[in-house]
């Protein structure tokens, strides 16, 4: 699934990362696969110089990379930054990518979403990521977020606005890491896959697909296949004698056929109620509920 999305790209792809496990190498091949396919690439570069996410690159694809320098000045304290985190706007940005537009399609990389959030509100923040979505002029967000900075809350919140959530963590392998994707699709279903992966320093991406453990799936099969009888003090199953024997068994509520036919066969004299009155009967022949006529 991962290279599938770094393929396709489209709408907004958080990858998420931590002091852990960084996904800044993961960043590059989806920088990479955007320029193979023809679309202009904006980077808000604050926390990385140009010369690392250029790396790699041959001049043909250089020429659709429009770095916007926010390294080493993100804040624009000793204006030595083009683009700072204050201009971090739907205006700017929009307009930013309008003035160097060549392809039709353009790619909006945000290194990182993390320093923007720790200067801007988080409610601006995701209306500015809304705005951006539905502007038309950029077809893909890539954004960097490092999860471990900032307040679970604030982390969902920016999940739920990204289609694709790429989490990366370290493996037992240390030439490898994983990378937990969750897709969501336009009718609203959620795809979530597992897989190892590595970067090589020219930006190519091999993936792997991550086996299940065999214990675990070792475990469901014993439960499965368990027998609950396996270890009673007593016997809860029937031999063959017994099962005859307890068919032939009359039971107390079942009337065989002869006996419901003697019991439903009509006699003479039946249905009828005969009522003698004793000599002590308090019998009154006035209707006691005459006062209720009306």
């Amino acid at each position: 699934m991962l290279l599938d999305v770094m393929q396709a790209g489209g709408g907004f792809i958080l990858l998420e990362d931590s002091v852990q496990c960084s996904a800044r190498g993961l960043l590059r091949c989806f920088i990479h696969a955007a320029l193979k396919r023809g679309e202009d690439v904006h980077v808000l570069g604050f926390e990385s110089p140009e010369t690392q996410v250029c790396a790699g690159l041959d001049s043909s694809s250089v020429q659709r990379l429009h770095f916007h320098k926010g390294f080493p000045d993100p804040l624009g304290w000793t204006c030595r930054s083009s683009f700072t985190v204050e201009r971090f706007t739907s205006q700017h940005i929009t307009q930013l990518i309008k003035d160097t537009q060549h392809a039709q399609a353009s790619v909006l990389v945000v290194d990182s979403l993390s320093m923007v959030l720790r200067h801007h509100d988080p409610v601006v923040f995701c209306q500015t990521l809304q705005e951006l979505r539905n502007g038309g002029v950029i077809k893909t967000i890539i954004g960097l977020l490092h999860s471990d900075l900032h307040q679970q809350g604030i982390v969902g919140i920016v999940c739920h606005l990204a289609g694709t959530v790429i989490s990366v963590a370290p493996a037992d392998n240390e030439r490898l890491s994983v990378a937990k994707t969750t897709r969501r699709t336009k009718s609203g279903k959620v795809m979530q896959e597992e897989e190892y992966f590595s970067v090589s320093e020219d930006a190519a991406l091999s993936v792997q697909a991550k086996p299940r453990q065999p214990g675990h799936v070792q475990r469901e099969r014993d439960v499965s296949e368990a027998d609950p009888t396996s270890n009673l003090t007593f016997n809860l199953r029937l031999s063959e004698d017994e099962r005859k024997a307890k068919e032939k068994v009359a039971l107390p509520f079942v009337f065989s056929q002869q006996k419901k036919s003697a019991l439903l066969r009509p006699t003479p004299g039946s249905g009828r109620i005969v009522y003698e009155p004793d000599a002590n009967d308090d019998f009154d022949e006035e209707d006691p509920d005459d006062d209720l006529d009306v």
